[in-house]
């Protein structure tokens, strides 16, 4: 099954973090070339370096290097996924992660992430 990583997965796998479970870091390199990041990620990223919220172990620009590094395919918003987005219920406020469900939900990916508020969703979630 193709993988898509939560914001929060995505940091702990390319900072090597302990706080990334087993059962996800072997979803992503049992699956080498199967795993997904969404650009929302990618925008939520530096929105809260911009902000101070979060601090990375490498500059912004490696940060990225490594996501293509590791084979990991960025994954754009489309208008499907908006339309997507536009009806799913309000389980979930935060709008990046409504839309990383979107987009799961249009592609039929696994999330891989630590947050339970998602199988509301009836999505298929890995941690």
């Amino acid at each position: 099954m193709e993988n898509l990583l939560d914001t929060h997965t995505l940091i702990w796998f390319i900072n090597g973090d302990k706080d990334l479970s087993d059962n996800a870091k072997e979803g992503i390199i049992g699956n080498p070339y199967n795993n997904f990041v969404s650009i929302a990620s990618i925008w939520e990223i530096s929105i809260k370096i911009s902000i101070d919220k979060i601090e990375l172990k490498s500059s912004f620009k490696d940060f990225i290097l490594q996501i293509k590094k590791n084979s990991f395919y960025i994954l754009p918003i489309s208008t499907t996924d908006t339309l997507a987005l536009s009806v799913l219920p309000f389980y979930h406020r935060d709008p990046f992660d409504r839309m990383i469900i979107a987009q799961a939900k249009n592609n039929n990916f696994q999330i891989l992430t630590k947050d339970s508020v998602f199988k509301k969703y009836h999505v298929a979630v890995l941690w």
